[in-house]
């Protein structure tokens, strides 16, 4: 192969790696953002009512945002793996694409963002009912 196919072949791994920690970091900040974000809302939420919010607990920000950045984690690690596994197949000259990562992570954030749903909704109702409470300090 020549010289210049290679290196081009390299580069072009090395930008497909920098995508998937690009994907990773979006994934940590959003999963931190999430966390941080319904931490906030439930402060928020007791400074108004005066009281404890419902929280379920499965489907809360924290989980999600915890999972979200673990996925991320994930994603480095299968970014560098991958990105080893297709240099040798460079150097070797039998580069074989496999479509499999890309179908893993499809399904990860598909079912990250299904079970997001339940933590949308619960959100809703339980903010209903504690904003519908009469409050327990005295107003002037």
């Amino acid at each position: 192969m020549p010289k210049i196919d290679r290196q081009r072949e390299h580069q072009a791994n090395e930008r497909t790696f920098l995508a998937w920690l690009r994907t990773a970091i979006a994934l940590i900040g959003f999963g931190f953002a999430i966390a941080r974000f319904g931490l906030f809302l439930s402060q928020l939420n007791m400074t108004i009512a005066q009281q404890e919010p419902v929280r379920n607990i499965f489907f809360n920000s924290e989980n999600l945002g915890l999972v979200l950045v673990l996925f991320g984690i994930i994603t480095i690690a299968m970014a560098a793996w991958r990105y080893n596994q297709v240099y040798g197949q460079i150097e070797r000259g039998d580069y074989q694409p496999n479509r499999s990562l890309v179908w893993i992570m499809t399904g990860m954030v598909i079912t990250l963002g299904i079970l997001s749903i339940p933590l949308l909704i619960l959100r809703n109702n339980s903010d209903y009912r504690i904003n519908n409470q009469p409050r327990s300090r005295n107003l002037p």
